[in-house]
């Protein structure tokens, strides 16, 4: 039995509507997992209810886990000895710019890693094409807000977004994968590109016209990143969000190719996906 956590999530919604083994989705709030409309069994269970957890995964032999990684020793502990596993983590857990989020990731990573229990970790880039993703679709709302694009740096930092479609076929085929420890796989796109082509490439798959960026002091738009509150027409963006634009997210999928057996699909064609 497959043992699908955060199964109402983005990522664990699109996972389980593609499983084609038998699988129990493990979820904390049973009216947003009925309402999903996937005929599949299901057991709630809160993540820090550890008797609670066990029991949703006691005849588990694989356990795939669409919630944050920060949660993976929680997992580990409360899953039968024999069970293999599938999380899934962050890129940000390469950042330099340390958060929470990328904080978790890595504590999840090592409490893995030092597991001794087999499986595999994949760590997503900016994950688009989701059902109710907003990504580039906050992205194309600015656009169509502003004759301009104001980006850090001129937007010349690379980024490598993968599709959900990828992501979803990344578990399945990590799922199946026979090794004898714990794996970390990072998934991305097939290439690298900067992020001010990626918003020209945004812009054309929503129908608009690339707009022209302007450079500017990543500080100054830091400072002016809570007009975004403040203006309720604008998409809101986070000071952090604006830090991160600044650093190359840019990785080797060739163990996603060669281990995974995973070609993602260019950004072209998974734009047009997004937005058809």
């Amino acid at each position: 039995m497959i043992a699908v956590i955060g199964a109402s999530g983005r990522s664990g919604a699109a996972l389980c509507r593609a499983l084609r083994s038998p699988f129990r989705a493990v979820v904390r709030d049973a009216e947003k997992w009925l309402a999903l409309g996937i005929k599949a069994p299901h057991l709630v269970a809160d993540l820090h209810d550890e008797a609670a957890l066990r029991g949703a995964l006691a005849d588990a032999v694989t356990v795939i886990s669409c919630a944050h990684a920060r949660h993976a020793a929680a997992i580990l502990t409360a899953a039968p000895e024999s069970a293999r596993f599938i999380f899934m983590g962050s890129t940000r857990r390469y950042s330099r710019w340390p958060d929470s989020h990328g904080d978790g990731v890595r504590a999840g990573e090592a409490a893995f890693l030092a597991s001794g229990r087999s499986g595999a970790m994949l760590h997503p880039t900016m994950i688009y094409g989701a059902e109710g993703e907003d990504n580039v679709r906050r992205l194309a709302a600015l656009m169509r807000l502003l004759p301009v694009l104001p980006l850090p740096g001129g937007g010349a930092s690379l980024v490598q977004p993968i599709h959900q479609d990828d992501v979803t076929r990344c578990l399945v085929a990590a799922a199946s994968l026979e090794t004898a420890g714990a794996e970390v796989i990072a998934i991305a796109g097939p290439q690298a590109l900067s992020y001010r082509d990626f918003c020209a490439a945004v812009a054309r798959a929503a129908g608009l016209a690339p707009r022209r960026v302007l450079a500017l002091p990543v500080a100054l738009l830091m400072a002016a990143s809570p007009l975004t509150r403040a203006l309720p027409f604008l998409p809101r963006i986070g000071k952090e969000e604006i830090r991160r634009l600044t650093e190359d997210k840019a990785f080797d999928i060739t163990p996603m190719r060669e281990m995974l057996g995973i070609e993602p699909v260019p950004l072209a064609e998974g734009l047009r996906r997004t937005f058809s």
